[in-house]
């Protein structure tokens, strides 16, 4: 086995060691690797200079998630600094959050937005296209939340341009409700949810989808001899999520937390990536 399967293979356990939702059980349904192989094609969009949409996003009440947004902005610097070209997709209000740090494409709420899709693709000509923690498609056409709560009135969509699209797609997520999870649909007959049925490439599964926007960073940084984790401030990612108005997820409260797990363990990952991965001092 290489050194760098075996590392990714390190990786996807540490991602779902605590198995908050369930992922440790469907982990087996995905070939080992999968964090290489992901990292690999962002690698290759890097190289070539390309338009990376990433979509995250996922509603609670009028407002969005911690969960989701801070590995989004992980994997945007990551491009950015690798010589792609991303763009982060998401529905208001989040878009209107980001839209003055970063590149925001606006996704419309409460529609399907299957021509809006086309357009952006055309627009866009992406090379790879990634979703993190956002809302995917169930099998009735709704979107719902890990309570099993429509959330379809308040959801942009972001499946369109995962199946629409004319390139690689990654996602990643915690629960098996957010788009990808299609990849793996007869392991999630157990979980109690609404299943996604979007599927993508590749998946990457994790305890805390943030943790797995990090653990691509991590690898692609492995590829490139670059700690492209560096520079990522968990506590401060969240701060500034919060002054937008963020809650988390499980406890829909204002708070720098992700799933209810304190800030300290998601800059606990991060140091355990970087070392990992032979960047910790």
């Amino acid at each position: 086995m290489s050194e760098l399967l075996q590392l990714s293979k390190t990786i996807e356990n540490l991602l779902v060691q605590r198995n908050l939702r369930g992922m440790a059980q469907v982990q087996p349904a995905l070939a080992p690797g999968y964090c290489l192989r992901a990292a690999e094609l962002m690698q290759q969009a890097c190289s070539a200079g390309a338009t990376v949409l990433i979509g995250t996003g996922f509603p609670v009440g009028d407002t969005f998630e911690t969960d989701g947004p801070p590995g989004a902005i992980s994997l945007y610097r990551a491009l950015a600094a690798s010589g792609a070209k991303p763009i982060i997709c998401c529905g208001a209000p989040l878009s209107k959050a980001l839209a003055a740090e970063y590149t925001v494409h606006e996704l419309p709420i409460g529609e399907q937005g299957l021509a809006q899709a086309q357009a952006l693709l055309a627009q866009t000509a992406p090379g790879l296209v990634i979703s993190i923690e956002r809302p995917g498609r169930a099998a009735d056409g709704g979107y719902y939340n890990m309570r099993g709560e429509s959330i379809s009135p308040r959801s942009a969509c972001f499946d369109d341009i995962m199946e629409q699209c004319n390139c690689p797609t990654l996602a990643i997520g915690d629960g098996g409700n957010e788009i990808g999870m299609g990849k793996v649909a007869a392991a999630l007959t157990e979980l109690n949810i609404v299943p996604a049925v979007t599927s993508c490439d590749e998946l990457i599964v994790a305890d805390v989808s943030n943790w797995g926007g990090h653990a691509l960073v991590a690898m692609l940084g492995k590829l490139r001899g670059q700690d492209l984790l560096a520079g990522i401030d968990n506590m401060a990612i969240l701060q500034y999520l919060s002054e937008q108005g963020s809650v988390d997820g499980v406890t829909r409260e204002n708070t720098l937390t992700e799933d209810s797990l304190a800030a300290a363990e998601g800059a606990k990952l991060l140091y355990d990536l970087r070392t990992l991965c032979g960047f910790a001092p």
